[in-house]
């Protein structure tokens, strides 16, 4: 690897030139899965603090644990100082960036591409700079993107990365240049919704950056506090004080030193006046800075996975040889995860943020894009330093003391080579009695710094759930909290039940009228969106006909048009376009509907009024095209093409109507090149075509995609199907159709609104298009539309019983959403005896026997008739363990373990862990009762660190109260009585409040329970018979609690798919936690009673099986 790093990073220019260019590059890989071409149906998922559904994303959920040299198409960048290499085929991230300066990475290279399974899809690797959009992290991060190289006037050149992502057709570009004579990396970032409705979007950028023990952050100097995900938890900054993360900092502790913080752990500067945010590594003077318009860029985080064991064992899933890091988050427009910010229909954002190595500043105080300064006093002596980030001849720099009083005057050269550093007197004076002043030699101000005045600034409270809709007094609260949950993509509270709730109280309310028509318009549902948007313009236009807002009118329009009520829909936007905040939207739409019929002129005058509200509307800019082509303006039209490609060159509408109008086949090959081939690219733009009833030109695109395609993604058949039909062709789209259903629709998962009418009409000309009403199928039940989604599955199971892939979907429909626990067994049986060898299935059926509790030894014999696909995934392997160890068979599981590399998802460590404990421990207890005591103190230190093929450490105050006290049992067997002590009193540590454990960090019941024995075996009767009474008490106080999840819930990735019942789960805890009490306190009737109870409601429950046995000891 060594070998290879040299390479990329030797510089190829000479004197102040930019160079860019693409090339092959080799870098050792380990390789992932493939994807699963079962749809994964993710509702109560939570990634990140929000929403964690992947549809129409697949799921990779293997990595290789083999190593090769992979080729990837590189884009590199470099200029006399910067030297940085981009990624295209991962997501577009910044892989390398270098300082030529310093010789060093100054963001994190990690030289291996080692994915592990943290991404929102599953793979996802560190290192570089990656760029998360419309959420965190990007769904697409291991996926390709669209690229191109331009170069610039000025002698710039810029590396542009491109995707329309699939969730919700948003698009976004980044452009990454370098100048000239400049150390910076200028990113441009353009944001737009392609779409009718308003959508919702964050940015972070995330570099990565080495860290080690001389590591600290440099957050700007009035940040006092920081936020946890969802501004559940709030810190004091830099040094904390009290709880967070589940960490006692309250002896004072600096958070912003990585050496510090022990455990996983984020935190996001609550407010911030500067525009800077970067890291800092003191030992070799060098860091990096982010700079760019607070306004915009409120964002500021660090995350870590912590200096200890545990995330030490992420480093090593995620790099070979490079170590730990941090990621230094930048957020736009964004300043937590989650944190959403509104696009409407149409609209585009765009910034400038940049991303610079520095070097001997360390604690910033205050940045631009041109200059980095740190100014401290200490002891009467100040000491100043400043970085440019290109060569400044005639920098002045002056401070004065608040008097006036000059302090220093000097005029130097400063550059990226050449930082300054100076020291003058100061005595009597403190940092807020000083600023300092930097000019450059035309006397413009680069930079500029006063410290504030000390003063103790309020720490802001956490956020508070939201509360549930019927204890909302107001409407307006209401609607509130259902677009915040919309917004914010909440996992598990509906926003529809807190509108639906403000219609129950006053049906004519516009805003939750107009709410409720969005999200079912989202669904599908366009004549019952309708509907609502009807009331809302009744509501509104029942005093005056021309209302305040037009959003209720523009969406009504939009419900007709997807309903062909063409005249309806042009009165509707019509009506919308009174209102100035709705006339781009509006007057697009009506130029659609002009051009579907013929009236060229009149589009024409639409789509010019849109454009003057908003100028960066690319799909009007290609509709205006198209118009201009019909009228036969041919020079007008191609002036716009190059006008608007200047603004997006991957606006492919109007890269498309430049080969109409020429005809030049160079222009269609280099459309071609940026759309890669990608299926979903050619949809997306064939339907800007379509909507203005241009079905020629979207049948002429899709027929390029067709064109030299072996595999064919059917809904590009389906599309150019539909177009037929709405060209009157119908015996011609019959003809598409059945070619559609000869595709092979693994990974066919529709998630666009257009394919709900393209689909119905497959149907309605194909009756016996199985495989179209298993796609629509799975729009429908993706989009929570579950009756419709059963009859299409039904439908296509009539028609082609043999395929595996709808049987399972309606397994799933049925246990999940009918409660008809038998069907969903049946029709699972049914899919896996279809393809025995699609693991993933083999994975569900068995989760379902074990919800069904079926006996461990049938679920063991059938995992072990299927080994080729127990063997492809961890998480049957872990079933399989955890089998054996219910079984008894703890020295197999023990070497079952052994054999095996596992990759655990990011927050849903555990498992292995859980199961690699627990057979030692038996086995420990088996040797204690035989009196091996070595014996069984050799397998309790066997759990004192995790191997490394496990995937995970142990987190810092891990609580192993079951350890510690079998570990004084094993001394004092041997007779080493004061170690026996001290173990017993380790036993005795932590909390003795019992909670339901939810998260892998979260503390188990039964720790308390071992608590209590240690207390027991060191003499302590009266506190080990209080933390049994705590048991009891909590059990019978919360047995009829109604539980759900929690509102603040930052990552539950368990991709497991079958409704889980929150009650039952809380009845086995409350018996189980009183079954322990009791046990504790010897009255073995009662404590056998309840632990039968917990089995009874849930066989597999280890504790309860584990400690129903100890009853009988």
């Amino acid at each position: 690897m060594e070998k290879i790093t040299q390479y990329l990073i030797q510089s190829t220019v000479h004197g102040s030139e930019v160079r860019a260019w693409e090339e092959d590059i080799m870098l050792p890989t380990y390789e992932i899965g493939e994807e699963e071409k079962n749809p994964i149906f993710l509702e109560k998922r939570v990634y990140q603090g929000s929403c964690g559904a992947v549809y129409p994303y697949p799921v990779v959920e293997k990595i290789s644990d083999k190593k090769a040299d992979k080729k990837y198409h590189a884009l590199f960048i470099e200029n006399e100082y910067i030297k940085v290499m981009v990624l295209p085929e991962l997501g577009g991230r910044i892989h390398m960036a270098y300082d030529k300066v310093k010789k060093r990475h100054f963001v994190y290279y990690n030289q291996v591409v080692k994915p592990a399974l943290v991404g929102l899809t599953g793979p996802w690797i560190s290192g570089g700079i990656e760029f998360n959009w419309p959420q965190h992290h990007r769904p697409s991060t291991f996926l390709p993107t669209d690229f191109l190289i331009e170069e610039n006037a000025d002698g710039s050149k810029t590396i542009w990365c491109n995707e329309v992502e699939r969730m919700f057709r948003t698009k976004g570009m980044q452009g990454f240049t370098l100048y000239p004579g400049k150390a910076y990396i200028e990113i441009k970032v353009k944001i737009y919704n392609r779409t009718s409705f308003p959508q919702t979007f964050l940015w972070w950028a995330n570099p990565a950056v080495v860290v080690n023990d001389h590591y600290h952050s440099v957050f700007p100097p009035d940040v006092n506090a920081v936020f946890d995900h969802g501004k559940r938890d709030v810190s004091s900054f830099p040094i904390a004080t009290g709880v967070y993360y589940k960490q006692d900092y309250s002896a004072g502790v600096d958070i912003s030193k990585y050496k510090n913080i022990p455990v996983p752990t984020s935190y996001m500067a609550i407010k911030s006046k500067y525009d800077f945010v970067g890291g800092y590594e003191e030992d070799v003077r060098g860091g990096l800075l982010h700079v760019a318009d607070h306004h915009v860029s409120p964002g500021k985080k660090q995350w870590t996975w912590g200096n200890g064991d545990f995330g030490k064992a992420w480093d090593r899933n995620l790099t070979d040889e490079d170590g730990p890091y941090i990621e230094l988050m930048t957020g736009m427009y964004t300043d937590n995860q989650p944190d959403f910010t509104w696009l409407q229909p149409y609209e585009e954002k765009s910034w400038v943020q940049y991303f610079m190595p520095y070097s001997e500043v360390g604690y910033v105080k205050n940045a631009t894009k041109d200059a980095l300064l740190n100014l401290e006093i200490k002891e009467g002596k100040a000491r100043l330093l400043l970085y440019t980030t290109g060569v400044n001849s005639g920098v002045r720099i002056i401070v004065k003391d608040i008097k006036g009083t000059v302090l220093l005057d000097r005029t130097t050269q400063v550059s990226p080579s050449e930082p300054f550093v100076t020291t003058f007197a100061a005595e009597g004076l403190k940092e807020e009695d000083v600023c300092a002043e930097v000019r450059d030699k035309e006397g413009a101000v680069l930079l500029s710094y006063q410290a504030d005045k000390p003063e103790i600034k309020p720490i802001p409270d956490p956020a508070k759930a939201a509360k549930d809709p019927q204890d909302i007094a107001s409407i307006e609260q209401l609607f509130l909290t259902g677009l915040h949950l919309e917004q914010y993509r909440h996992a598990t509270y509906n926003p529809m039940d807190y509108y639906k709730e403000a219609l129950r109280r006053e049906p004519g309310d516009v805003r939750c009228n107009n709410a409720v028509g969005l999200l079912l318009m989202r669904k599908g549902q366009f004549a019952m969106a309708e509907s609502y948007f009807r009331k809302a313009v009744e509501t509104l236009t029942e005093r005056n006909p021309n209302p305040y807002d037009g959003e209720p009118y523009y969406n009504l329009g939009w419900s007709c048009m997807m309903q062909q009520k063409w005249e309806e829909a042009y009165d509707a936007f019509f009506k919308s376009a009174w209102n100035a905040a709705w006339q781009d939207a509006a007057y697009y739409a009506l130029a659609q509907l002009d051009t579907r019929k013929g009236k060229y002129e009149s589009a024409l005058d639409k789509i010019d009024r849109s454009l003057i509200r908003n100028w960066h509307n690319h799909k009007a800019r290609q509709l205006k095209t198209s118009i201009l082509r019909k009228l036969g303006r041919k020079e007008e039209a191609l002036a716009l093409v190059s006008e608007s490609l200047q603004i997006d060159r991957f606006n492919m509408g109007c890269r498309f109507e430049h080969y109409l109008l020429t005809r030049d086949v160079k222009v269609l090959e280099e459309m071609k090149e940026l759309m890669r081939g990608w299926a979903h690219g050619y949809i997306e733009y064939a339907l800007d075509f379509a909507a203005a009833g241009l079905y020629e030109e979207a049948l002429s695109l899709l027929e390029c995609h067709v064109t030299g395609t072996t595999e064919i993604y059917p809904v590009v058949y389906y599309a150019m199907g539909y177009f037929h039909t709405c060209k009157g062709d119908e015996s011609k789209a019959l003809e598409y159709y059945q070619r559609a259903e000869k595709e092979n629709h693994s990974y066919c998962f529709p998630n666009r609104i257009e394919e709900v009418l393209i689909l119905q009409d497959a149907l309605r000309l194909n009756i016996h298009g199985a495989k179209a009403a298993y796609s629509l199928g799975n729009f429908w039940y993706a989009n929570r539309q579950y009756d419709n989604a059963i009859a299409c599955w039904e439908h296509s199971a009539a028609i082609n019983p043999a395929y595996p892939t709808v049987w399972r979907n309606l397994s799933l429909a049925y246990y999940n959403k009918r409660d008809d626990k038998q069907k969903a067994l049946e029709t699972l049986e049914k899919a896996y005896a279809l393809d025995e060898h699609d693991s993933r299935i083999l994975m569900e059926l068995d989760q379902l026997y074990k919800r069904l509790g079926r006996p461990h030894s049938e679920r063991l014999a059938f995992l072990e008739a299927h080994l080729p696909e127990v063997e492809q995934r961890d998480d049957l392997s872990i079933e399989r363990i955890t089998l054996y160890n219910q079984s008894g068979r703890y020295a197999e599981a023990k070497e079952l373990i052994a054999a095996r590399n596992f990759h655990p998802w990011e927050g849903g460590e555990g498992k292995i862990t859980g199961q690699y404990v627990l057979c030692r421990v038996e086995l420990a207890k088996i040797a204690l009762s035989e009196k091996r005591y070595a014996d069984a103190l050799a397998l309790l230190n066997e759990t004192d660190v995790y191997p490394v093929n496990l995937g995970e450490g142990k987190l810092a105050n891990a609580e192993e109260n079951d350890i510690w006290y079998y570990k004084g049992e094993a001394l004092r067997g041997l007779g080493n009585e004061q170690q026996a002590i001290d173990c017993f009193t380790k036993a005795t540590i932590g909390s003795s409040e019992p909670q339901q454990a939810f998260f892998y960090n979260d503390q188990q019941p039964d720790k308390i329970f071992y608590q209590g024995l240690a207390w027991r075996a060191l003499g302590r009767e009266d506190k080990a018979r209080s933390c049994f009474n705590k048991l009891i008490k909590h059990g019978e106080k919360h047995l009829f609690d109604h539980c759900r999840i929690d509102y603040f819930a930052v990552s539950l990735p368990d991709l497991a798919i079958w409704k889980d019942d929150l009650d039952k789960r809380n009845r086995i805890h409350c018996n189980y936690v009183m079954g322990l009490g009791y046990l504790g306190l010897r009255e073995m009737g009662k404590a056998i009673d309840f632990l039968d109870k917990v089995r009874e409601l849930d066989i597999n429950h280890q504790g309860g099986q584990i400690h129903r046995n100890l009853c009988a000891v």
